[in-house]
């Protein structure tokens, strides 16, 4: 998707039948019986049909292949060779031809890789959640997420500097467990710099104090103290005087200190409503949010129940999510020319 705001013709193939497996993935559905789930993902593309067991769609996809830019998959190992598939005859055949292949643990592993899964297996459920509670996962699949932009990362750097290099440098390979323990990034290197296992903060910060959830007397709201100068600026705008202490001027000492800093904030937000807080809080330049919810914070942006959250420039939403085999007779009879009156 994020190929196709920016620019580019993208083509679905489906298994014939059910297509894509999202589009069963709810309630909810909307008017035309397409699953919310399917919808937010699969704008500005179109939508073709092929059975991978049939010799027809075989050569009808190789031929595809032959003209394409980039070939973006996510089968397990050997799937598509034993089907007349290969990407390594395929990218010898199509010098030009970039192939990004989306994996759940790496080119070589047979397991379906599942974001819930990955977020087990990469640690991240383990410092997610409250400090005495499960480990949990994060709200939305951002694993998937994740690996879905290094996948389009790739491709593009592929596509502007090594697209004329040898089959296997036109070869990518992403995971989603390389994905997300990258993504652990600060966690990552305090458990590399400590050598001990990385805890569950809940909505606090392992590294900066104060830098979590506060209940305000209506509503939460989180105070985000990124630097010294904030936290004097915080201690003022709270009237907290007791913070002005020589032994919280430094996040190191405020992280020594974490108990007395916050509880004392805890009690002070209190005595006003959320809104009131962040009147003066923010004059101030001390980061601080209101905890909204997914309606209220949509409220900031443009979004379409068909279309989703729309990009920002200069990506743009051109098409809405197909419909299974939508465009299947336009590709069949006329290839990457489907896209041509589509365009018109």
């Amino acid at each position: 998707m994020i190929l196709g705001d920016l620019g580019a013709d993208v083509l679905k193939i489906e298994r014939p039948g059910s297509g894509d497996e999202s589009r069963g993935w709810g309630p909810p559905f909307d008017s035309r019986g397409e699953s919310a789930y399917y919808l937010c993902c699969n704008r500005n593309k179109l939508s073709a049909v092929a059975d991978l067991d049939d010799a027809n769609d075989q050569a009808m996809l190789r031929r595809l292949i032959a003209d394409a830019d980039v070939v973006v998959e996510n089968f397990r190992p050997d799937v598509l060779a034993k089907r007349s598939l290969d990407h390594a005859e395929l990218l010898a055949a199509n010098p030009k031809l970039i192939w990004c292949t989306i994996t759940g643990f790496g080119a070589e592993s047979s397991r379906p890789g599942y974001d819930f899964v990955v977020q087990a297996e990469s640690g991240w459920m383990s410092i997610t959640g409250a400090p005495d509670g499960q480990p949990m996962k994060t709200g939305v699949a951002l694993v998937d997420l994740i690996t879905g932009k290094d996948a389009a990362i790739a491709v593009l750097a592929a596509l502007a500097g090594a697209r004329r290099g040898t089959p296997s440098e036109r070869r990518l390979v992403v995971s989603l467990r390389q994905s997300a323990t990258s993504a652990l990034i600060n966690v990552a290197q305090n458990a590399l710099v400590t050598g001990r296992p990385a805890g569950r903060w809940g909505n606090a910060h392992a590294n900066l104090v104060p830098y979590e959830l506060f209940e305000a007397s209506d509503r939460g709201l989180v105070i985000a103290v990124g630097s010294d100068a904030q936290f004097a600026a915080m201690s003022r705008a709270l009237g907290l005087d007791s913070l002005a202490d020589a032994r919280f001027v430094t996040n190191a000492g405020r992280l020594a200190h974490r108990a007395e800093i916050v509880a004392a904030i805890r009690a002070r937000v209190a005595t006003k409503t959320a809104s009131e807080w962040i009147a003066i809080l923010e004059p101030s330049g001390v980061p601080c949010g209101l905890v909204r919810t997914v309606l209220e914070a949509l409220g900031d942006v443009s979004a379409s129940p068909l279309t989703g959250v729309a990009p920002l420039a200069p990506a743009a939403v051109r098409r809405a999510p197909p419909l299974l085999d939508e465009h299947g007779e336009l590709v069949r009879a006329h290839g990457w020319d489907a896209f041509a009156p589509l365009d018109c």
